[in-house]
């Protein structure tokens, strides 16, 4: 065994203290989206000033802090502060993200927040996702079965038939992936776009569901399914760690199946 030997006159002497050097606030940036309909005036970026120190870790607790100190007319969206409800999705720093699971130290200088891109702005932070749910409601995300359930118990899977449904069940409907989709800004109005197509292959996928052939049917489309050029923006900006893309793969591979 080597042991390792300081010279004697290198040696700490014990009981010493090294307190931490004093630092002064940690002093941050946040440039923020505003635009209000109601005024008139065009968009622009108001830029607030605060002390990390006294602010919670997360950009939603930087935007709560503003609203509540600073500017109460800042409008955004939030409810869980857990990353399951999609509320407070935004665009930070570039990428579409939850707010309250976006660490401040993760940005490098001034944190630049906006809106979901490509959507019409309701107020400031606040994206009109009107359309998107509509054509979430388009799909009929609920269970289709010609069959009555048992009276005594729920319909049952096996553990494979359930492991089909992981990496689609956990999705939130953020719609961080649609809005970072460059086919679905092109042609918003006829492709259904990631979110809404990972949805879809949920029912396709659940072993529950007897409607595939009509699923596969109402997607039979040159824009709702094939706008989809597996660019990947969604895969790479969920929040969730999910994979729109293969999702969009898997419902190709059943169109192809069944023609087959």
């Amino acid at each position: 065994m080597v042991q390792l030997r300081l010279p004697v006159n290198s040696r700490l002497k014990t009981g010493q203290n090294f307190p931490a050097p004093s630092q002064g606030p940690r002093m941050k940036l946040f440039h923020v989206y505003r635009y209000n309909p109601d005024s008139g005036e065009n968009p622009r970026l108001d830029t607030f000033e605060l002390n990390l120190d006294e602010c919670g870790p997360m950009v939603l607790d930087a935007l709560i802090k503003i609203k509540d100190e600073i500017d109460p007319t800042l409008t955004f969206r939030r409810s869980c502060r857990e990353g399951i409800c999609g509320s407070c999705a935004m665009n930070i720093e570039g990428t579409n993200t939850l707010a309250c699971i976006k660490p401040i130290e993760e940005c490098s200088g001034a944190v630049k927040i906006t809106p979901l891109p490509h959507l019409y702005v309701v107020k400031d932070l606040v994206a009109d996702l009107s359309f998107a749910y509509a054509q979430y409601q388009s799909i009929e995300p609920w269970i289709q079965s010609a069959t009555n359930p048992p009276p005594d118990r729920e319909r049952l899977q096996s553990h494979e038939e359930r492991e089909k449904l992981d990496g689609l069940w956990e999705c939130i409907l953020c719609f961080c992936c649609t809005t970072s989709c460059p086919s679905y800004w092109w042609s918003g109005d006829k492709y259904l776009g990631p979110a809404t197509l990972l949805q879809s292959y949920r029912w396709i996928a659940d072993s529950r569901d007897d409607a595939t052939g009509k699923r596969l049917d109402e997607l039979e489309d040159p824009f709702k399914l094939y706008r989809c050029h597996t660019i990947m923006n969604c895969t790479n900006t969920c929040p969730k760690g999910l994979n729109p893309a293969k999702a969009i793969g898997e419902i190709k591979k059943k169109m192809v199946e069944r023609v087959g």
